[in-house]
């Protein structure tokens, strides 16, 4: 009977070491599947955020009154590459003068034409003057900043300012100057605070 019992002992132990490997072979799939699983998430946060859009928020009084210090946005970064930006867009683009540094501001100006703001505050597209009702205030003659002399935009250049007219550092002064097509990191469309809600055109 002892003898007998020997292999049945052993078999029943080789079983149990056979099901144990299985259940290691299957915990170290199972820690390469999440591992494969949470690569896929990253990979596709980055390619959202590098590609397709990204939140951030604004900092500053410059676009008041449609912005405001503190508003959350979701800024799309996709449409450009299929269409160019549009007369009254919300735009996102690097201050180059600063590392790590982003202005939001209007787009005024489209490539080829010519910005002029006169003396009264009055904002000329070739010799017209712009129907539109986005500033804050008036702008004041000393603000009127590179466009009291007629500014005609380049290939792929745009004019750019801040709604808050009199208190943006936008297109008018030197060191922003037109913004090319390319430095766009793309348009404000949504915000989550400050007035949850799709930027309508009215706004953008």
């Amino acid at each position: 009977m002892e003898e007998e019992e020997q292999p049945r002992k052993k078999k029943k132990k080789d079983k149990k070491k056979k099901k144990q490997e299985k259940e290691e072979i299957n915990i170290v799939k199972d820690l390469i599947s999440l591992a494969l699983y949470i690569l896929a998430i990253v990979a596709v946060c980055w390619l959202i955020l590098t590609y397709v859009g990204q939140r951030t928020e604004v900092s500053g009084d410059s676009m008041n009154d449609t912005l405001h210090n503190g508003d959350s946005l979701w800024i799309d970064k996709l449409s450009y590459h299929f269409k160019d930006p549009e007369r009254f867009d919300i735009v996102v683009f690097p201050y180059e003068e600063e590392d790590d540094t982003y202005y939001i501001k209007r787009i005024i100006g489209l490539p080829g034409e010519t910005v002029y703001i006169d003396e009264d505050g009055v904002i000329y597209i070739n010799d017209e003057p712009l129907e539109e009702d986005y500033g804050k205030e008036v702008i004041e003659e000393n603000h009127r900043g590179l466009a009291a002399e007629p500014v005609t935009l380049g290939a792929d250049e745009y004019f750019v300012m801040g709604d808050n007219r009199n208190n943006s550092r936008d297109s008018r002064l030197s060191d922003v100057g037109n913004i090319h097509k390319n430095k766009f990191v793309g348009k404000a469309v949504f915000r989550f605070t400050g007035g949850f809600g799709f930027l309508n055109k009215e706004e953008q």
